[in-house]
């Protein structure tokens, strides 16, 4: 765990849940597993913080807890699952490229509250979609279930652990913390729900001073009503699944900048056919043959079999190997190895960044350190074509930020500097490993400075803010053109002038965290794929 990570993680928290809970969980990613007694102890908070603190952190599944034998419980933070923070809007705005504003507002609440069960969400989401609807017209409960069991089915949300039902013993104390276990069968799987109904909107001031005896009565009828038939099954987004997207559209679009559109709509078609079946850490897809792909293709791709098949030979044979044959029955059968592909894509990010920061000759001499493996420097030279003097002063440069390695070969058992061969090389999972640090502190850097920009507005954004709320109200109540005009001018030219390059700074630091995100991802995919699993 780095300083950087560390720092990020930090950041990430008092954003999103404030100081009281940045400050447990950063305790913990520094400290590790702990005890509750020792986090009172450490952190010098009550108790009673420190408890909803743990709950709000285990209800994101961004702390777990473990009995230990000798009969405590030790809570331990994820700090890979903090950081996953930094990508909640690409999750949303996946969803809702997928399955439209409801599937977004789905993912979106899912994310904002970590557990749900599903009828809370269906009622949640109705009654949001119905508040932007025109007046008259509602969203019904049963199109928003459609779309949370579309999502289950693609394993874009799964169920959560449940504690298992055991017969209760009056003699045996219950256990200091329940064991949550699931059947791999059941994550999928959606409860038979019956939600009859349609979204509601928030009322006006009026309507809630004359329905408030109403709804007292309502609310007293409702606590004493049964719970919902899905009660206790929670449900969480599957963010492994999300990765599988993401990698799958780089894959995509990666052999549709190789190659052409077709060919990479016939790796789209192959993804998408295995993507329930393959884990997400799978090498390679599950082999599927040419017969069955001709006939998963899209409707819009007229092609014919015959051509189908020299698209497939031509991936096979493609030096950068996305696709691979792996057998001869039913027209061929092709997978796509996905660890290569995500190698791929992280060399051509680090050569996207030697070329950005050291300039197009730099990238020369790193895609032939690529090519070649090892070379002298001499070979260096006479292969990229460049003159001594620069071509050293490039190497030590690339050298000196750790995008190159050197490599001493001895002749003899001394290391004479005479009798040794100096092999220049790059060892890509430890340039990824060290660009990826610094895509962490680039993230901490732009939150720093987005916070840094609000604070120094901070009187300007409450004024617009109250402006704002006075303008609303006063078109509620139907006010005249003039009284609204006077109003907005309480906000001078110059103000407007600063709100306007506050709200274009921030929103390029925004756009700046989702870039510096997509690098992250491809980054730790990469690596992730190097670690070999036990």
């Amino acid at each position: 765990m780095t300083q950087a990570e560390i720092k990020l993680c930090s950041l990430l928290l008092q954003e999103h849940f404030g100081e009281i809970v940045e400050k447990i969980g950063t305790y913990l990613i520094r400290t590790g597993s702990q005890p509750l007694r020792m986090i009172v102890s450490d952190t010098g908070l009550l108790l009673d913080q420190v408890k909803k603190a743990l709950c709000v952190l285990i209800q994101h599944n961004l702390v777990t807890y473990q009995l230990q034998k000798r009969g405590f419980v030790e809570y331990e933070a994820q700090c890979k699952r903090v950081l996953r923070i930094l990508r909640y809007p690409r999750y949303i705005y996946t969803a809702k490229t997928l399955y439209n504003d409801t599937g977004e507002l789905i993912v979106e609440e899912l994310l904002l509250n970590g557990k749900m069960t599903m009828s809370a969400v269906v009622r949640k989401v109705a009654d949001r979609l119905t508040e932007t609807m025109e007046d008259g017209k509602t969203m019904d409960y049963a199109d928003v279930s459609n779309t949370f069991v579309r999502l289950a089915d693609t394993h874009f949300v799964q169920r959560c652990p449940l504690v298992p039902e055991t017969p209760e013993s009056p003699e045996a104390p219950p256990p200091p913390a329940p064991t949550l276990v699931i059947d791999e069968k059941d994550m999928y799987v959606v409860p038979r729900l019956n939600l009859v109904g349609k979204g509601k909107r928030r009322r006006s001031c009026d309507e809630e001073e004359n329905g408030e005896h109403k709804a007292k009565k309502q609310k007293q009828d409702g606590e004493s009503s049964e719970p919902p038939p899905d009660d206790g099954i929670y449900w969480q987004v599957n963010i492994d699944r999300f990765h599988q997207h993401f990698r799958d559209q780089g894959i995509v679009s990666a052999v549709a900048n190789r190659m052409d559109q077709t060919s990479s709509e016939i790796v789209r078609t192959m993804l998408r056919m295995s993507e329930v079946t393959t884990s997400s850490s799978a090498p390679y897809t599950q082999p599927l043959s040419s017969n069955e792909i001709f006939r998963s293709l899209p409707a819009g791709y007229n092609i014919v079999k015959q051509v189908l098949d020299q698209y497939l030979t031509l991936l096979a044979d493609d030096p950068l190997e996305f696709v691979g044959k792996s057998g001869d029955s039913g027209g061929g059968m092709y997978t796509v190895n996905l660890h290569k592909a995500l190698a791929s894509l992280a060399t051509a990010t680090l050569e996207s960044v030697v070329e950005e920061r050291f300039g197009s000759r730099c990238a020369r001499i790193f895609r032939l350190l690529l090519r070649k493996k090892h070379l002298e420097q001499k070979q260096v030279e006479d292969f990229a074509m460049i003159p001594a003097k620069e071509a050293k002063d490039m190497l030590y440069k690339m050298l000196s930020e750790n995008f190159v390695a050197l490599q001493e070969i001895p002749k003899t058992p001394d290391h004479a500097p005479s009798r040794t061969f100096y092999l220049y090389t790059v060892n890509v999972p430890s340039s990824a490993r060290m660009l990826l640090h610094r895509c962490y502190k680039s993230v901490a850097n732009l939150i720093e400075r987005r916070q840094y920009e609000t604070k120094e507005n901070k009187r300007l954004l409450e004024k617009s803010q109250r402006v704002e709320a006075i303008l609303a109200s006063m078109q509620a109540t139907g006010a005249e053109d003039a009284q609204l005009q006077e109003i907005e001018e309480m906000i001078t030219a110059p103000e407007r002038q600063q709100l306007e390059n506050l709200k274009r700074n921030v929103n390029k630091i925004d756009a700046s965290e989702n870039q510096v995100d997509e690098t992250i991802f491809v980054l730790e995919s990469f690596i992730e794929s190097t670690v070999k699993k036990p």
